[in-house]
């Protein structure tokens, strides 16, 4: 039975990285040693969404498929603001049929989509 999904970041400053989902997105974790944290993240769902390029990674000889995360709220204004309180400034506000979305730097010099959803959600069909 799948119980669960682990998302990996791949970073090229995984201490800060680290450092600004504890400190900034506020998000709880477990050290599972050497300050290797996992941390836990607000309930999911997953699309799949049609690729122009090749957008993987491989492991054990397979090819894994590659993935965005977009964090989402229910309200992206307030989001933003709480974020710029911390120092963090997100990219303008996109609009668009499913949603409206920013993005979120990362230290590494990545980023993350937030988005507030404007279609109806999976969030809560596994606790039904």
């Amino acid at each position: 039975m799948i119980f669960g999904a682990h998302i990996l970041f791949y970073s090229k400053d995984p201490e800060a990285d680290r450092a600004f989902f504890t400190n900034v997105l506020s998000l709880r974790s477990v050290d599972v040693g050497h300050g290797w944290l996992i941390f836990a993240m607000p309930p999911a769902e997953a699309a799949i969404h049609p690729a122009d390029t090749d957008f993987s990674q491989t492991h054990g000889g397979e090819t894994l498929l590659g993935a965005v995360l977009y964090l989402m709220c229910e309200d992206l204004k307030t989001e933003i603001a709480a974020l710029k309180e911390k120092n963090v400034v997100c990219t303008q506000i996109q609009e668009a049929p499913w949603g409206i979305s920013t993005t979120i730097p990362l230290p590494n010099g990545r980023a993350l989509g937030l988005y507030q959803p404007r279609h109806q959600t999976a969030l809560n069909l596994n606790s039904m």
